[in-house]
């Protein structure tokens, strides 16, 4: 795979991770087995970052675990998600426990309470717990207040939705952080499986062919990837068979402005 620094925050990934939310939130002996397989084989083919959040069930620990015997050979990003102090401290506790007492990019989730979560982050940094701060946010209502924090010099890397029926981050996010040298991870690659109401056959797939591309969800992760303002996609997936699929998107060649222009007509 090809590998793409996270703008200056001096992280380097597979341009395809693995998110964690609601296939990594898992109980049980067989299900928490199949996860660290699904692990072992991502990290076997060259994924190097995994993204999780507190709000996402029991995906840390689950996570955590599945990563323990490969911890020093990935990047693990995770968040901060909650207004309140105490809990906040209580995530960060959790998470350096499931990680290995460090996390590599710590996010401050949907901006909540930014102020005082920037604050923890930051010491969290000055004491080698953390190496990179982030914020995320899914909504165009809050992409002001994201960009005031992009602006603020405080944060490395966002995190944002971006697929070819949602585009607003074109207009302001994505030029505003290749201008800072900002990293970008793009969740929501497939649009939460919206993208997948239709799936194009064969023949409208066939320009794609020669950028390696035979498959819808690879072409829908190759149109993310083919903007060079985006660092990394991180869709999530509790199946071998799809890992490998998505993983076909991870290398070059990249689409053209050709290319990627039928990709929207195609999701449209």
């Amino acid at each position: 795979m090809e590998r793409r620094r996270l703008g200056n925050s001096g992280l380097e990934s597979g341009v395809v991770g693995m998110g964690t939310w609601r296939t990594f939130d898992v109980r049980g002996g067989k299900l928490e087995k199949d996860r660290a397989l699904l692990v072992d084989r991502a990290v076997a083919a060259g994924v190097d970052l995994f993204d999780s959040s507190p709000m996402y069930g029991e995906a840390e620990r689950v996570l955590g675990q599945a990563l323990a015997a490969v911890r020093d050979r990935v990047i693990v990003a995770t968040k901060l998600w909650s207004a309140d102090d105490a809990v906040a401290a209580r995530q960060v506790a959790s998470a350096l426990a499931f990680f290995g007492s460090r996390v590599d990019l710590y996010q401050v989730h949907n901006l909540v309470a930014l102020p005082g979560r920037l604050e923890m982050l930051e010491e969290l940094r000055s004491a080698g717990r953390i190496r990179a701060i982030g914020a995320t946010h899914f909504s165009e209502t809050a992409f002001g207040q994201l960009q005031d924090v992009m602006k603020s010099g405080r944060i490395d890397t966002i995190q944002v939705p971006y697929n070819p029926i949602q585009r607003q981050v074109e207009r302001d996010i994505l030029p505003l952080a290749a201008d800072l040298g900002l990293g970008v991870l793009i969740m929501r690659p497939f649009g939460e499986g919206a993208l997948f109401r239709r799936n194009p056959g064969a023949a409208e797939l066939a320009p794609f062919a020669e950028f390696g591309v035979t498959t819808w969800p690879q072409a829908l992760l190759k149109w993310v990837l083919s903007d060079a303002r985006c660092h990394v996609a991180i869709p999530a997936t509790s199946s071998a068979a799809h890992l490998e699929e998505n993983l076909g998107a991870a290398s070059p060649p990249w689409f053209g402005e050709q290319e990627r222009a039928l990709v929207v007509r195609l999701a449209s």
